[in-house]
C-alpha cells in the first residue's frame, strides 16, 4: 500500500501534466486541420518535428537533473540538491544562446532533409522562425521540471504545465481564429507561453524552495566530480535522445516524401501515439523519482518494490489506451480533421495505433527506471540497438512491399527493441547495482 501511495502521488500530477503536452500538440493540429488547404497540417507536423530534434536532443535536462536530484534528496544533501539545479540551468542557457546564433542554418538543413512540398517548407519556416525565441525559456523550464520531480514534487510540473499549454491553447485560438493567421500563429502563442510559465516556476521554487539560497556556492557547482558526472550522464542521455529524434524525423521525412495526405494521416496517428507516451509517462516519471531517491537513500527493498509496482500501473495505463483506441478509434481521428480523405487514410493503418500501447509502455517504464538508477550507459546502448539494428533495417525491406505499412512495421519493432533490450540489460545496471 505505501508503494502504491507513493507511486500514485507522483504520477498522477505527472500523468495530468503530461497530457497537456499531446493535448496541445493536439489542438494545434486541430486548428490548422480545419484551415482551408492541408499543407497547414504538414508544416505544423515538419516545424515541430524540427523542434522535436532541437529540443529533444536537450530532454537530458530534465531526465538526468531528476535522476541526480532525487538521489541527493534521497542522501539528505541539500548542498547538492541546489547546485544540480543550477548547473542545468546554466547547461540550458548556454544551449539556447547557441540555437538562437544558428537558427538559420538549423532550419535550412532541417528542410533540405525532409524534401517536403514547397507549400508546406514555406509555412514550416515561418513555423520555425518565430518560436525558436521560445528556447531560453524551454530549455530553462526543462531544467527547472527535472529538478522539481527530483525532489519528489509533482505538484509543480503539473501547475506550470497546465499553465503553459492553456494560456498556449488560448493564445493560438486567438491568433488562429481571432486574427485569422495560421501556422504562424500556432508558434506565436507556444513563444508567449514558455516565458509565462518561466515566470510562474521562479514564483514558485521561491514561494517553497528559497531555503537553499544559503547554499549557494561556485566552488561547489563547479566541483570536477560532479561536473563529470553530470556531464557523462547527459551525453549518454543525448546521444539516446538524439537516436529517437532520429526515428520519429526519419518516420516524418518519408511520410512527407510519400505525399501531404500520408504526411497528415501519420501526422495525425503519431499524435495519438504522443498522448497515450506522455500518460505512461507519469509512471516512469515517478520510476525516476522513487527509484533515484531509494538508490540515494540504499535502500534494496523498497527500490525492488517500486520497480515492480511501476510495471502494473504502466501495463495496466496501456491496456486502457488500447481499449479507448480499440472502441472510438474513428470519433478521436475525426477530431484532428474534418477532411474525409485524411481520415479514411488514417483509418486505413490505425491497427498499428491500437496495440501501441501495451508494446510501449515496457520501454517507457524501463526508462524512468534507469533514468532514476543514473544508467544512462544501457539506455544509449539499447536504443542504437533498436533504432540503427532494428527500425532502418525493417524499413528498407519492407517500404516497398508494404508502402506506409512498412513504415509503420519499423516503428513498432523499434519500440519493442527498446522494450526487450532494457529487461535484457536490467540485471547487470539496475539488480546487480542495488546488489552492491
Amino acid at each position: 500500500m505505501k508503494a502504491n501511495r507513493q507511486i500514485l502521488q507522483l504520477a498522477v500530477p505527472n500523468i495530468l501534466s503530461n497530457l497537456t503536452v499531446p493535448l496541445l500538440s493536439s489542438v494545434d493540429t486541430a486548428l490548422v486541420g480545419h484551415l482551408s488547404e492541408v499543407y497547414y497540417i504538414g508544416a505544423v507536423a515538419v516545424g515541430s518535428m524540427i523542434f522535436n530534434f532541437v529540443y529533444w536532443g536537450f530532454a537530458f535536462l530534465r531526465m538526468g537533473t531528476t535522476g541526480l536530484t532525487a538521489q541527493a534528496y534521497g542522501n539528505q544533501n541539500q548542498s547538492e540538491m541546489f547546485s544540480i539545479l543550477i548547473r542545468a540551468l546554466i547547461v540550458a542557457l548556454v544551449s539556447s544562446l547557441l540555437l538562437l546564433l544558428l537558427q538559420f542554418p538549423i532550419v535550412k538543413f532541417s528542410l533540405f532533409l525532409v524534401q517536403a512540398s514547397p507549400d508546406v517548407e514555406y509555412h514550416a519556416k515561418i513555423y520555425f522562425n518565430i518560436r525558436i525565441f521560445a528556447a531560453p525559456a524551454t530549455l530553462s523550464l526543462y531544467a527547472i521540471y527535472g529538478w522539481f520531480l527530483g525532489m519528489q514534487n509533482a505538484r509543480y510540473p503539473l501547475y506550470i504545465g497546465l499553465f503553459v499549454n492553456l494560456l498556449n491553447v488560448l493564445a493560438s485560438l486567438f491568433f488562429v481564429i481571432g486574427l485569422g493567421m495560421n501556422s504562424n500563429g500556432v508558434a506565436l502563442g507556444t513563444v508567449i507561453a514558455q516565458y509565462a510559465g518561466l515566470l510562474l516556476s521562479v514564483f514558485l521554487f521561491l514561494k517553497s524552495y528559497s531555503y537553499l539560497n544559503n547554499q549557494f556556492n561556485w566552488q561547489r557547482i563547479l566541483h570536477l566530480e560532479e561536473l563529470k558526472r553530470f556531464f557523462k550522464l547527459n551525453f549518454d542521455i543525448f546521444v539516446r535522445t538524439l537516436l529517437l529524434i532520429f526515428v520519429f524525423s526519419f518516420f516524418t521525412a518519408k511520410s512527407a516524401e510519400i505525399n501531404d495526405d500520408i504526411l497528415a494521416a501519420n501526422t495525425i496517428l503519431l499524435q495519438l501515439w504522443m498522448l497515450f507516451s506522455y500518460g505512461i509517462d507519469g509512471f516512469a516519471f515517478a520510476a525516476e523519482s522513487l527509484v533515484g531517491k531509494y538508490i540515494g537513500a540504499k535502500n534494496e527493498f523498497d527500490t525492488k518494490t517500486i520497480i515492480k509496482m511501476i510495471f502494473y500501473w504502466g501495463l495496466g495505463l496501456g491496456m486502457i489506451f488500447t481499449l479507448i483506441f480499440l472502441a472510438f478509434g474513428k470519433p478521436i481521428v475525426s477530431i484532428y480533421t474534418n477532411m474525409e480523405d485524411v481520415i479514411s487514410l488514417a483509418m486505413s493503418f490505425f491497427t498499428w495505433t491500437i496495440f501501441a500501447p501495451i508494446v510501449n509502455s515496457i520501454c517507457y517504464i524501463w526508462d524512468g527506471i534507469y533514468l532514476g538508477a543514473t544508467a544512462s550507459k544501457a539506455m544509449r546502448n539499447s536504443t542504437f540497438i533498436a533504432a540503427i539494428i532494428i527500425f532502418l533495417p525493417t524499413y528498407y525491406l519492407f517500404i516497398d512491399l508494404l508502402g506506409n505499412n512498412g513504415l509503420w512495421l519499423a516503428m513498432i519493432l523499434f519500440m519493442i527493441a527498446r522494450g526487450l533490450t532494457l529487461t535484457f540489460m536490467a540485471k547487470k545496471h539496475i539488480f546487480n547495482l542495488l546488489a552492491d
